[in-house]
Formats: structure tokens, C-alpha cells, sequence
């Protein structure tokens, strides 16, 4: 049975990611764009849990990497997940009433 992420070491998270962006290089060269896509998000997961996610703040809003037109507004957290909404820079929601959730890993700099 595979370990989960929670239970990895450090060293085994780094051994990991650098594994799966190894995957995610040749699955690119190979024109694999679903498969490639499957890597990005098992990196970003990876590196959520070596992140500290009490660095994270309900209340605040942080730049996303990979969506440089919108911020995301945390309402609270949930392991390594932030449960919010995305907002324009002007602070106008975007996603309506519904919650979204985002692995800390996609979640830059505080605003």
C-alpha cells in the first residue's frame, strides 16, 4: 500500500517531487498533455505538505502562482487546503458564493 503524503519525511518529498518533475519533463517532450497534468498537480500536492500551512491565514488574500489576474481570499484552512474564493485585483469576487479549494503550494505572496 503507497504512503500519503502526510506520512513522507522531507527527504522523501524532495526525492519525490524530484522524481515526478523528472515524469512531467518527458511526458511534456512526448506531447502527453494529460499526463503532464497529472505530474504539475502531484508536484504541487507534494510540495503543499512541505509548506507550513499555519503560514497561511484565514482572512488574508495571497497572489496564485499560475493566475497573475486574480488573488485568492482565504476564509479558512483545512489541512494543506485554503478554502476561499478568487478575486479580481480590484477585490471584486469572482467564483460567486462558492468555496474553492487550493493546495498552499499555489498560493504566493500575502496581499
Amino acid at each position: 500500500m503507497e504512503k500519503r503524503y502526510s506520512q513522507y519525511s522531507q527527504g522523501e518529498l524532495r526525492a519525490e517531487i524530484a522524481e515526478l518533475t523528472e515524469k512531467a519533463q518527458k511526458a511534456e517532450q512526448m506531447g502527453m498533455v494529460n499526463e503532464y497534468a497529472v505530474h504539475k498537480r502531484k508536484i504541487i500536492m507534494a510540495k503543499s505538505y512541505m509548506l507550513d500551512p499555519k503560514e497561511f491565514k484565514s482572512e488574508e488574500t495571497y497572489e496564485i502562482d499560475g493566475d497573475p489576474d486574480h488573488d485568492f481570499y482565504i476564509d479558512y484552512m483545512n489541512g494543506v487546503f485554503a478554502w476561499g474564493f478568487r478575486q479580481t485585483k480590484a477585490g471584486e469576487r469572482v467564483s460567486g458564493d462558492e468555496h474553492e479549494a487550493l493546495p498552499v503550494a499555489m498560493l504566493g505572496e500575502k496581499k
